[in-house]
């Protein structure tokens, strides 16, 4: 049984080398981007929607974050505006109600 912070269960250290967080090691399936429009159905009905699938989708969507803008050796500036312009996009969600009520009328 696969357990909280223990390697996935399709993970073979003889086949796969090192362990790598942002690859996902199951069955290979179609990219999303090759289904056509009948067959979405299906491949939507292939996935894996459990909670601990959803948390390990996640966590791989982190790590390629990782590994493309924090750990390369000059990594600029670019995680950080993520990371404001997406809590500023949090906090407008959060607040969009009471930001659309303070409107400029205009009174004749």
């Amino acid at each position: 049984m696969v357990g909280f912070g223990q390697y996935p269960a399709e993970y073979e250290p003889k086949i796969h080398g090192p362990y790598d967080p942002a690859r996902f090691y199951g069955k290979p399936d179609t990219p999303f981007g090759q289904v056509k429009l009948r067959e979405v159905g299906s491949w939507l009905a292939r996935r894996n929607k459990s909670p601990q699938a959803i948390a390990g989708a996640f966590s791989r969507a982190f790590w390629r974050w990782q590994h493309k803008y924090v750990l390369p050796k000059r990594a600029g500036i670019a995680p950080f505006l993520h990371v404001v312009f997406g809590s500023m996009g949090v906090f407008y969600f959060l607040n969009y109600g009471k930001v659309s009520r303070h409107k400029n009328y205009k009174y004749h």
